[in-house]
């Protein structure tokens, strides 16, 4: 008796062993999964607390002392000759706070230093000169690296000078010492009221993950389902375009993903206090948009897989790496620099990005409209790719 279920479970696992064999696409995603985790573990997550080539802009809101800039001149110069030697920023200028605020919501900034108007006279009249460093509190960890980093190189620069002033002022022996006082003192400001928490910066990514999960998991599962219980083939059968049924999938799925986007939106609001500094409409558009950019990719997906476990398999294969890659849990900046390439080219990433300029910068349509293109034009592509092709596999 042990002998013939022993026997017979052997045959059963041979049979499930070939028939994924044959599955040659399933094949591929056993080996691709593992390969994909690993590669992420030991490249993607941020290794350095440095930063490198980070674009900043420079502020000189100083009036002078009797239109003398000297000071904020030799500030300037001083910055610039440290930032050529340690490379930490691509370093610009801009006219005013707004400007700064303004790039930093289009993404072309991730921080900048402004000298106040004083900042002259304050320092010839023996005053602390004031020094704001501007960050962008929609990616607080970059933030905290550039701002610690530029309070770090301003202090020494202020140190230095001090030292300067006293030896050439007071002719400061070798055996003698003097108090110090440093002639700068570092504000930060961020360019919207409050402070933003680790979670304000991980819902808005949260959310584009909840909906891309729930739109390449849904369809394939629908699709499976409608097979299992032979109402596809009644379907088929039936006097209806086969493009009516790709579109009633495509609606429920993405009913689905943009109610599980505002569910997971009003939990953020309501349990842990995340403020949305934008539109609230624009935040649904953007819903909408990350769910049109994914049908597509799920359909496609769904038209090459035999089977719903086959179909599981890719769409796991494809979404991890998203998941990592697109700045939802920790920014693509600390990322190596070929997996910043990879990211670019996901549209998570800009589904991501757009959310949290809207969310937590109050961005407006004008500043998002390079991650709108990008989620409009993904979701056109892979339709008009993935339409035919389901098309042509329903007839199968």
């Amino acid at each position: 008796m042990a002998s013939r279920i022993i026997k017979h479970s052997l045959w059963i696992a041979w049979k499930d062993l070939l028939d994924l064999w044959r599955n040659r696409l399933a094949l591929v995603m056993i080996v691709m999964m593992p390969l994909f985790m690993m590669v992420m573990v030991g490249y993607i997550f941020p290794s350095s607390s440095s930063i490198s080539h980070e674009p900043v802009a420079l502020v000189n809101e100083d009036v002078g002392f009797y239109d003398d800039k000297t000071m904020s001149e030799m500030f300037i110069r001083t910055l610039g000759d440290i930032n050529n030697k340690t490379g930490m920023m691509d370093l610009t200028t801009s006219t005013s706070f707004e400007e700064i605020r303004t790039k930093i919501q289009d993404g072309e900034l991730l921080g900048g230093i402004l000298l106040s108007q004083n900042f002259s006279m304050n320092l010839m009249t023996g005053k602390q000169a004031t020094i704001t460093i501007v960050t962008d509190q929609s990616n607080p960890q970059m933030s905290m690296l550039i701002q610690s980093a530029l309070t770090q190189t301003i202090e020494l620069m202020g140190t230095q000078m001090a030292m300067y002033t006293l030896n050439e002022t007071y002719q400061v022996p070798s055996n003698h010492t003097l108090a110090i006082i440093k002639p700068y003192t570092v504000q930060v400001k961020g360019i919207v009221a409050g402070e933003p928490s680790y979670f304000d910066f991980v819902a808005p990514g949260i959310m584009a993950m909840t909906v891309m999960m729930s739109v390449m998991t849904g369809l394939p599962h629908a699709i499976s389902h409608e097979k299992e219980a032979g109402t596809l083939d009644g379907m088929l059968a039936a006097p209806i375009n086969r493009l009516s049924i790709i579109l009633g999938k495509t609606i429920a799925q993405t009913t689905r993903g943009v109610t599980q986007g505002l569910i997971l939106l009003g939990l953020a609001v309501l349990l842990f206090g995340v403020t949305i500094q934008g539109n609230i409409l624009l935040v649904l558009l953007l819903l909408l948009l990350a769910v049109f950019s994914f049908v597509g990719l799920g359909i496609l997906i769904t038209s090459f897989a035999k089977d719903e476990q086959t179909a599981t398999m890719v769409m796991m294969t494809l979404m991890f790496p998203m998941m990592f890659l697109s700045g939802v849990f920790f920014p693509i900046q600390q990322m190596p620099w070929y997996m910043q390439d990879i990211a670019h080219c996901l549209p998570l990433t800009y589904a991501t990005t757009a959310l949290r300029k809207v969310m937590i910068l109050g961005a407006g349509i004008s500043a998002i409209t390079t991650e709108l293109t990008i989620l409009i034009g993904f979701g056109i592509v892979m339709l008009a790719i993935a339409v035919p092709l389901f098309k042509k596999a329903m007839t199968r």
